[in-house]
């Protein structure tokens, strides 16, 4: 009974809202009833349409009342239909086929020449003019930008409604509401809004945001997820060729090469404001591919674009996000430049792409206000740092935002705030709320501190056999100044405790000065990795991982103490000095060996004494952090460069140290978005040694034994294969993102990406150190008769979530027990 008064209450309230609304959907048919898509809908003497989707399906509403929407597509008679009521569900329209076009297949297929296509032509006048407008026509501009960020439960039922995983939390359904994009109902799950002041300068290619103020409804902690959707949703402007979302490159219908994947249809012209401007509505040529659907217009003088809509097609190769749309509007400056003043983002997240399955929206508008332009500001403005988080701008009462906000909340938003507030009081919610939290992060939240990674507590490997391992972590807010860890292992093979604790403290949050220390005594792959510095929380996955091919037994017991200094002069840029101990012995002596000649005594020794200092410069250009803590968390992984320089020098007799030496190590890493090509990860690294050093200090080339499919490995060499003091290695790995199996009508439907690698190694081992090394008995190879070299062939997104790679060996087949070839898989949730 109460979900049937919940009900007749919702009715009610909604129909206030809509007295002033005009909505309409349904869905757009051939006289064969097959249904026609990229058909375009408009209200009748109005400039507001929409395009139906794949399936013919279309959705659209207006703040106005109107009588009647008009029906269009190429090849096809409009349509014109009277709206009897203010809201029009599953409405079915026929279309019927224009006499004189019954015969041209192609273009009742909806393909639109290139030739003689005014539409085209009208493009082509903005590629031309494109670089002249927007803030980049000025020398330096400012401007402020207010942004609101929102998540909504979307496709509410009675089924979600009376699902148990509500109990308790009904109340929450009061404030159902209905989208203006797609017409399903959505719940207000999370608000953040924010305002900056904008500066920049395009002659120093400088740029700052400082932001003003924040508020959020839903969680206190709160900065990863706004940070996360903010990379998810970057700055995007739609004159480039290709607009990267959620990792992908989509063509943009504005692209020189756009041609080659939109059909473009000249339908309209009329007044925006007081300017004239041309409708063009643009849909792809294929399925499949990352393109979008929708309709731009654009002005007749300055061919700069008035307003666009932008809506990636279901059939695009994109898991987890079902729709996506995005609008643009423009103002015009001086009657001639055209200004972004409204960008709204909207993306529904969801398992599948059917038509009833639920999802969360996740929803951006920014809009832009008081530009300035040519007030320069000195290259300090840009480059000094301030202290990045101030409790005040973080928490701006209601009576800043009664000023600030460029438009105002609508009743639903203003909700959010108190309907989140009260929520986080029910236990139920909580519940829901931790277990997310733990998918999330892998760590179980209490009181100050966190209980993990819980997805490392099992491993095994031929020296622990099992191993189980548990640790936590000091955590009261994502601004902790200071952070202790620590973990402890015990092997049930070798009936061996292992344990590591750590702390570190952010000395002063401007310049990101930090000092760290810890210990740490357990068992390491030392050769799973070459660029690698003596970092205490560090843990070898090789050894714990649970399968391996071939015997996983060359393991060495480490007992390293650290104390490290890192200092950030400038944003990505960072630089360290640590001075560690290490000691180094084989795990098991009968399985592998370390030992050495000690050049001094000539003594035959099986452990490695080491003090060393390293100081090293690592730069990410573009890197995207969130906290303002001793802890940052990276959001936008693996789409930024990484150059890194290591200086270790090894110091003899000092704490009974054994070596004298300096090693030189330099790592590139840099992805690259290859347009509609897909994306190219490279990696280059090159090192050097100088000085005699035993096995356990030299390079290894990096080698997998697991099944598992890891970047910057050679998955088709055993871990110490190859052993260099001098060493360049290289790999290249390109995800073409489907764009070939798009192509291949049976594998088209499957949405598989295909991936190619190719991955070499050179290096050099003085005969020195392989004396040094030879009581060891290891056979001490490197590859330096020719450059050793792999390649492979993947296939991704096998139901979503699989990736399996096919390796084969180049050269060195005489080595022993080498591998020919090799299978590895891996699993992972990829856009």
């Amino acid at each position: 009974m109460r979900y049937l008064i919940l009900g007749v209450f919702f009715v009610i309230f909604s129909g206030s809202f809509l007295y002033s609304q005009t909505k309409v959907g349904g869905q757009v048919f051939d006289s064969n009833k097959q249904p026609v898509p990229f058909a375009n809908i408009v209200f009748v003497n109005s400039t507001v349409g929409t395009i139906t989707d794949e399936d013919g399906r279309f959705y659209m509403e207006s703040e106005d009342s109107h009588s009647s929407i008009k029906v269009s597509f190429v090849g096809f008679e409009t349509k014109t239909i009277k709206l009897n009521k203010k809201v029009t569900y599953n409405l079915e329209v026929i279309l019927q086929e224009e006499a004189s076009t019954l015969e041209e297949v192609v273009i009742y297929k909806g393909k639109t020449s290139k030739k003689n296509n005014p539409a085209i032509d009208i493009l082509r006048k903005i590629w031309d003019n494109r670089r002249e407008n927007g803030v980049k026509k000025f020398k330096q501009y400012a401007y402020d930008k207010y942004e609101k960020l929102e998540f909504d439960l979307n496709t509410i039922d009675s089924a979600l409604i009376n699902s148990r995983i509500f109990n308790g939390m009904e109340f929450i359904f009061d404030d159902v509401d209905t989208s203006r994009i797609t017409g399903k109902t959505y719940l207000p799950i999370f608000l953040n809004e924010a305002i900056s002041k904008v500066y920049g300068d395009n002659v120093i290619n400088e740029y700052k945001e400082i932001l003003k103020g924040n508020k959020n409804a839903g969680f206190s902690d709160n900065q990863t997820l706004i940070a996360f959707v903010k990379d998810l949703y970057s700055d995007y402007d739609i004159y480039d060729n290709y607009l990267k979302f959620f990792d992908k490159s989509f063509t943009s219908p504005l692209s020189r090469t756009g041609i080659g994947v939109y059909n473009y249809v000249l339908t309209d012209s009329a007044y925006i404001g007081n300017k004239w401007c041309y409708n063009i509505i643009y849909y792809p040529r294929r399925k499949n591919e990352l393109t979008f659907k929708g309709d731009f217009w654009v002005n007749d003088t300055t061919w700069a674009i008035k307003e666009i809509n932008l809506e990636v097609t279901k059939s695009a190769n994109i898991n987890w996000v079902k729709d996506l749309y995005i609008e643009q509007e423009f103002d015009v400056l001086n009657d001639s430049i055209f200004l972004i003043t409204k960008d709204y983002f909207q993306s529904d997240f969801a398992l599948n792409k059917k038509e009833k399955s639920r999802g969360v929206y996740g929803k951006r508008t920014t809009l832009y206000n008081n530009y300035k332009f040519d007030i320069k500001k000195d290259k300090k403005f840009y480059q000094s740092q301030v202290d990045p988080y101030n409790d005040d701008i973080y928490n701006r009462a209601d009576s800043f935002w009664e000023n600030a906000r460029m438009e105002e909340l609508n009743k639903d938003e203003q909700k959010v705030y108190k309907l989140l507030d009260t929520l986080k009081t029910v236990k139920a919610f909580k519940r829901l709320y931790n277990i997310g939290t733990i998918l999330a992060t892998g760590y179980v939240e209490f009181n100050g501190f966190d209980f993990g990674p819980v997805f490392s507590t099992v491993g095994f490997n031929e020296i622990e056999g099992w191993r189980v391992r548990a640790g936590g972590r000091t955590y009261f807010t994502r601004n902790d100044r200071w952070r202790i860890e620590g973990y402890g292992a015990y092997g049930f093979r070798d009936n061996k405790f292992k344990y590591g604790v750590s702390g570190k403290y952010l000395v002063d949050r401007k310049s990101r000065l930090i000092v760290s220390g810890g210990n740490r005594r357990d068992v390491e792959q030392l050769g799973a990795s070459l660029t690698n510095t003596n970092d205490v929380e560090g843990r070898s996955l090789a050894s714990s991982s649970i399968i391996a091919t071939g015997d996983n037994d060359r393991l060495t017991s480490i007992n390293l103490s650290a104390l490290s200094m890192q200092i950030e002069p400038r944003k990505n840029l960072t630089i360290g000095v640590t001075g560690s101990y290490r000691t180094l012995k084989p795990a098991d002596r009968s399985l592998f060996s370390l030992d050495f000649i000690d050049p001094e005594t000539n003594e035959l020794k099986s452990q490695i004494k080491q003090t060393e200092i390293a100081t090293s410069i690592a730069y990410f250009p573009g890197r995207k952090t969130t906290g303002y803590g001793v802890d940052r968390v990276v959001v936008n992984d693996g789409d930024f460069a990484t150059l890194f320089l290591n200086y270790s020098v090894g110091l003899e007799d000092f704490i009974e140290s054994d070596f004298e030496y300096e090693k030189v190590q330099f790592l590139y890493q840099q992805p690259w978005n290859i347009g509609g090509f897909g994306r190219l990860n490279s990696t280059l690294e090159v090192g050097k040694t100088f000085g005699e050093v035993p096995l356990g200090l030299l390079s290894v080339i990096p080698g997998n034994q697991t099944y598992l499919s890891i970047y910057n490995t050679f998955p088709l060499l055993d871990f110490y294969e190859f052993v260099t003091d001098t060493y360049v290695t290289l790999h290249l790995e390109h995800n073409f993102n489907g764009r070939i199996f798009s192509r291949i009508p049976l594998l088209r439907k499957l949405n598989l990406r295909e991936l190619v690698g190719f991955r070499a190694a050179w290096g050099e081992l003085s005969d020195e150190n392989i004396l040094l090394s030879a009581p060891s008995n290891e056979l001490l190879l490197a590859p330096d008769d020719e450059a050793y070299w792999e390649y492979s062939f993947g296939v991704g997104n096998i139901f979503k979530i699989f990736r399996i790679d096919f390796h084969f060996r180049g050269n060195y087949f005489d080595n022993p027990d080498a591998r020919k070839f090799g299978v590895t898989g891996s699993f992972g949730f990829y856009f």
